[in-house]
């Protein structure tokens, strides 16, 4: 059988990877895919030339050229960002070529247009890399779990945000110097709003979401939070209270709805994904035949993300040759079977909460906040009070900060009581609200 011919949109961090791994690893993963499999052509700025000549791989400065080439089988689109990305994909498509693309913003806001045209001309979209690099997470839930009903799943997706809290956590530092440290080693851009912001991660949840639950992609009904605003005051009180601060991804499937958030979690301390520290990914997932199930590992990288490219690849080689209407679905369920379940509202969200405010250190402040609390049926799981911080004189400032734990309830309920606690004229400065997860 002839090889399968390969071309690179794109050869940079990860571009390069793929081009190493399927020359060093060219016999294995022949001997995997049934038939031999080569890049021939890449589209290239500059810094991938050196690579492309020692491996004999033609280069341009035109993708086009790539996706029109009769001679390429399968398409890898690893620019980023939705333009020219998108357009290269769908003429692809359009001349009846495989894409692997790791691109998650473009799946998660074009995905569902692009697997329409897809299955329409009976070719294949695969996307493992766009989700937690070499983690297999896309091909562990669609696949691994498919005899399963999944009810929920949460992760860290986002290697920036989690190395950020891992230093706040471990060496309490502030946000905004682990920030700059995280872009002088790399792991943050210039302007960094995608990842500290939750960006990065809606788009990845909202991937993960479609496939573990049979819906459409719905990156803008994603509610998303970021963590530029987490102190180390509440990141040392997470932790008296035995718990650790993440920004998570969280996806659950409920009799009315689907909740879809990105947000910074506390997660107790012994939970394993509570432990998933610096630049490492995880995801932790419930189902009803198995139970819980983790998947951890480097979430972005050259050769890591380069690795899901190449066992899609694979993948694609071998399903070349199957009837079109036998492959995997893109997003796990057939696709006439995909759900119209509603994403919920903020305020439909359930969760238990940590709250933190200033109150002025006098009697009667905490019945009044436990009479809002009581009123709107709120159970406190438990209440952290402070002494009065020192102020540059040595002298006791006039209001201590007072930690609050909820049990389990409706989000709209909580913002109801922090407008009504945040109204009390003893309760000075901007009330704190974190999300807790239990993840039990």
């Amino acid at each position: 059988m002839k090889p399968v011919n390969v071309g690179l949109l794109g050869l940079g961090t990860v571009g390069q990877g793929v081009a190493q791994i399927l020359d060093r690893n060219a016999v294995e993963i022949a001997r995997r895919a049934g038939r031999g499999i080569r890049v021939t052509r890449a589209s290239v700025r500059n810094q991938g030339k050196n690579l492309a000549a020692s491996l004999d791989i033609s280069t341009t400065s035109d993708p086009a050229e790539l996706v029109n080439d009769p001679s390429i089988d399968i398409i890898c689109e690893m620019m980023g960002g939705e333009q020219p990305a998108l357009e290269l994909i769908l003429k692809a498509i359009e001349n009846g070529k495989h894409v692997i693309t790791a691109n998650k913003a473009l799946i998660a806001i074009h995905g569902n247009v692009i697997f329409e045209a897809a299955r329409k001309r009976g070719v294949i979209v695969a996307f493992e890399p766009a989700v937690a690099g070499g983690i297999p997470i896309i091909k562990a839930i669609r696949e691994g779990l498919a005899a399963n009903r999944i009810e929920w799943l949460a992760g860290i997706i986002n290697g920036t945000g989690n190395f950020i809290l891992s230093e706040m956590a471990s060496k309490g530092r502030k946000f905004s110097d682990v920030l700059t440290e995280a872009q002088a080693l790399g792991y943050a851009e210039a302007d960094p709003e995608f990842d500290v912001e939750g960006i990065d991660a809606a788009h990845k949840l909202t991937i993960l979401a479609s496939i573990a639950f049979g819906i459409p992609l719905q990156f803008d009904a994603v509610f998303t939070e970021g963590i530029s605003k987490i102190s180390r005051k509440d990141v040392a009180y997470a932790n008296e209270l035995g718990y650790v601060i993440k920004h998570l991804g969280v996806a659950k499937s409920r009799d009315d709805g689907i909740e879809l958030r990105v947000h910074p979690t506390l997660i107790p301390s012994q939970r394993l994904i509570a432990n998933v520290n610096g630049v490492m990914n995880a995801v932790l997932v419930q189902s009803d035949a198995v139970g819980p199930t983790m998947y951890y590992g480097p979430g972005a990288g050259s050769e890591p993300t380069g690795s899901a490219v190449v066992a899609d690849i694979v993948d694609v080689v071998r399903a070349m040759s199957a009837d079109p209407n036998q492959r995997v679905p893109h997003l796990a369920f057939q696709f006439k079977e995909l759900s119209d379940k509603p994403v919920l509202p903020s305020h439909e969200f359930e969760s238990a909460y940590y709250l933190r405010l200033e109150a002025l250190d006098q009697p009667g402040v905490m019945a009044d906040v436990m009479a809002i609390f009581g009123e709107l049926e709120i159970s406190i799981e438990a209440i952290l009070q402070k002494e009065a911080l020192l102020d540059a004189n040595g002298v006791a400032e006039q209001s201590v900060p007072v930690i609050l734990l909820t049990r389990r309830v409706k989000e709209g309920l909580i913002q109801t009581a922090i407008e009504r606690i945040s109204a009390l004229k003893s309760v000075i400065d901007e009330v704190v609200m974190l999300r807790v997860e239990n993840l039990g």
